[in-house]
């Protein structure tokens, strides 16, 4: 991790797999519309609970997110990508989106990656996708999340 102020140096771009990475920028928009729809198969409920701009908004959030993880496949820092889910989080909070949706728009990703990777390029993504998901479900902790609550303890904590 490169930090100015601590003097280290920066990250170096053909530590990892600059080639793999040049492969996923070259097919962000195409991950992204498979990752949605991945996301989409698994969890019916997302196409109801968002309108078309809101899934316009999660599209376009998962092609940055792409490129965040094909920085972090070309360095070989899985760290970027936590980064990248750390300073989202609050955005996601604030429009309303769940971190449960964004952990599933994650898998989509892990499942779209091997169309355009190869076995071994597969791991530093991978390791890139578990930081950000591991974020991404620490956030969904925190209290305010727009997950679906569990209909029962909300039943015993607002009493009947």
């Amino acid at each position: 991790m490169s930090h100015p102020s601590l003097g280290l140096p920066p990250n170096d771009g053909i530590a990892g797999f600059p080639e793999a990475a040049a492969r996923i920028r070259s097919n962000q928009e195409r991950l992204a519309a498979r990752a949605m729809r991945v996301a989409m198969d698994a969890d019916g409920t997302i196409e109801e609970r968002y309108d078309e701009t809101g899934l316009r908004h999660l599209l376009r959030d998962t092609e940055l997110l792409i490129e965040r993880v094909a920085l972090s496949v070309e360095t070989d820092e899985p760290g970027l990508a936590r980064e990248y889910a750390e300073w989202t989080a609050p955005v996601y909070r604030r429009r309303g989106t769940s971190m449960d949706d964004i952990v599933a728009l994650c898998e989509g990703l892990r499942a779209s990656f091997p169309s355009i990777l190869a076995p071994g390029e597969l791991v530093p993504a991978g390791e890139a996708l578990d930081a950000a998901i591991g974020a991404y479900r620490w956030h969904r902790r925190i209290a305010g999340d727009a997950r679906r609550k569990n209909a029962f303890l909300q039943f015993l904590y607002k009493g009947g």
